[in-house]
């Protein structure tokens, strides 16, 4: 917690030392108009006291309470601006920190963890912070003035209130050691509860179409049903504070009133009259110490829970990504678009053994390169670690004559243009989409168009109202898989990079649509790097080199036609998808 304060800035601190002394200023208020009751008491009981005095003394208190009104006002409003400015900066330095960190970090705390820590956790901070400073503040400076105040009393009175507050502190330690765990439970079943949530929502129509709803209310309802049994166990046990503190007071003032009776019959003549109003002011004054600690309880009942928050944000902010920035911007003197795998081997985080091993292979400047082979082969995980989604376990991999490592993030992804194998769409509109990440660039509307022309996008487009305005709905939900495929490959292209990664980009496009956007690609992307991971051996017969992959290692290098006769692997392929006459004529 200590280290997310320090987000703080100066304007936050000037703003919190403000409202301590204002909340002091409040505590005085408070504790004064116990002394101006027991001013009126004295001229009441005693009888020596004018109307007009009375009434002085009744305006003074009138006025100390407004004060402390205004005083609570001014705490409040402080209190919420800095929780609120806490909060925003937490929520910047999360998404920043998320941005940098590589696939390895977020899968493991999980999509549904970071946006939990990212929402839920701060939100918990925010609100200690706010309540915080109106109570935490205030509770020890009105316990120890009052303290002060009644210290010089009887010893027979205090007793009572020391009592009262040691079996507080017990009580309050008990719950809290009790509830921590629990809280930090609770956190980690919102994280399930999150998962749960998006799974449903993102695989609905798989839900739908296979009428798994019974199954997939089922796994909601363990995760529900876990939440919902820690919170009851939780909240039960900070449900004890308010009937405790009830009886704590009450029988307080019970105590006070007792002793006071036979303090007051053991005195003689005008000494009961002060003894009186000692009485009824040193009861207000315990009160207000009793009020003080109740008070706390409140913070108590949401430190635990604010405290597992800080910790699992702590615990993102301080998380070293481990792909690590480089330093250059430019690859070696005349050298563009080149790449070469130098015995890669790659193991994903946790696994037993390599997905890739040994891996070599060189690009030149403008060649198209396929790769092909079975399901898990490791065809996507050669191309994820040219853009760096994840870093080499052995080997090197070299860009423009320069490992990819020593390029500074940013230098290394503008030299390429990826295409993921599912296309996603941000809302927006569909020029927002096409020039995402390329913003600003001369002729862009006469770009956008080529781009979308070469994508084989731009007549679907134009018939959309708004034509390239058009807007596009979350996730691209207003457009097809074939459109939303093109609109991909249209940011790409945009982009005018060295290199171009499809990855198994064209699998919603027709034969037709396929064929007519490679040979656009050709004719409008003449001196481009491009590499191409795909399924259909339509999709590859053109490329200038053919890699099939098996079993993350390469089992054949060659074109269309010379794999054909020497790899049984990529003939097999072939034969899954064309007939045998193709086969002959090839």
């Amino acid at each position: 917690m200590g280290r997310l304060i320090k987000e703080l800035g100066k304007k936050e601190l000037l703003l919190f030392f403000v409202s301590m002394a204002v909340v002091a200023l409040q505590v005085w208020a408070e504790l004064s108009m116990i002394d101006r009751m027991q001013e009126v008491t004295l001229l009441v009981t005693t009888g020596s006291g004018t109307t007009a005095q009375v009434l002085i003394a009744g305006l003074k208190m009138l006025a100390l309470a407004a004060g402390g009104v205004l005083c609570a006002v001014v705490v409040g409003y402080a209190a919420s601006l800095i929780g609120a400015n806490l909060a925003y900066k937490l929520r910047d330095k999360l998404f920043r920190q998320v941005q940098a960190f590589s696939m390895e970090e977020i899968n493991k705390f999980s999509t549904a963890s970071l946006i939990t820590r990212s929402t839920n956790d701060v939100t918990q901070v925010q609100m200690l912070v706010a309540m915080g400073m109106q109570v935490a503040l205030r509770a020890p400076i009105m316990a120890i003035w009052a303290l002060s105040k009644i210290a010089t009393k009887s010893w027979h009175w205090s007793l009572t209130v020391v009592g009262a507050v040691v079996l507080l502190c017990l009580m309050l330690a008990a719950i809290f050691l009790i509830a921590v765990p629990r809280f930090k439970k609770i956190q980690t079943l919102t994280d399930d509860i999150n998962e749960r949530m998006r799974e449903n929502l993102t695989g609905l129509r798989v839900v739908r179409a296979f009428n798994a709803e019974d199954f997939q209310e089922r796994k909601f309802e363990a995760a529900n049903g876990a939440l919902a049994k820690n919170n009851l166990v939780a909240h039960r046990v900070m449900a004890a504070i308010h009937p405790v503190m009830s009886v704590l007071m009450s029988g307080l003032t019970l105590a006070i009133y007792w002793i006071g009776i036979y303090l007051i019959n053991a005195a003689a003549g005008a000494e009961k009259v002060v003894l009186y109003s000692e009485m009824v002011t040193f009861s207000a004054y315990a009160m207000q110490i009793v009020l003080s600690f109740m008070m706390m309880s409140f913070i108590f009942i949401m430190f635990p829970r604010a405290m597992v928050a800080a910790r699992r944000i702590k615990e993102v902010l301080t998380t070293e990504p481990k792909i690590k920035d480089g330093a250059r911007v430019n690859g070696l003197p005349g050298v563009s678009g080149e790449i070469t795998f130098e015995n890669v081997s790659f193991t994903y985080p946790d696994a037993e053994s390599p997905v890739l091993e040994s891996i070599n292979f060189s690009v030149k400047e403008g060649e198209t390169v396929a790769f092909i082979g079975s399901t898990g082969s490791g065809k996507t995980t050669v191309i994820n670690l040219i853009p760096r989604f994840y870093d080499v376990s052995a080997g090197a991999i070299y860009l423009d004559g320069v490992n990819v490592k020593e390029y500074a993030q940013e230098a290394l992804v503008k030299k390429i243009g990826y295409v993921s194998q599912k296309a996603v769409l941000f809302s927006g509109t569909v020029k927002q989409n096409v020039v995402y990440g390329s913003e600003g660039r001369k002729n862009e509307k006469e770009n956008v168009f080529r781009a979308l022309e070469t994508a084989s996008a731009y007549d679907f487009v134009m018939d959309k109202e708004g034509q390239e305005n058009a807007r596009i709905a979350r996730g691209g939900a207003n457009f097809s898989g074939g459109q939303k495929q093109r609109l991909s490959i249209a940011r790409a292209l945009y982009k005018k990079p060295e290199i171009l990664i499809f990855d198994d980009s064209f699998s919603a496009l027709d034969y037709k649509t396929d064929k007519e956007l490679r040979s656009a690609l050709k004719k409008e992307m003449k001196g481009t790097t491009v590499l191409i991971v795909a399924q259909r051996i339509g999709t590859i017969k053109d490329a200038d080199k053919i890699i099939v992959m098996n079993e993350g290692k390469i089992a054949a290098v060659g074109k269309h036609k010379e794999l054909l006769k020497t790899s049984d692997i990529y003939r097999e392929i072939a034969a899954s998808q064309l007939s045998e006459e193709e086969l002959e004529n090839e």
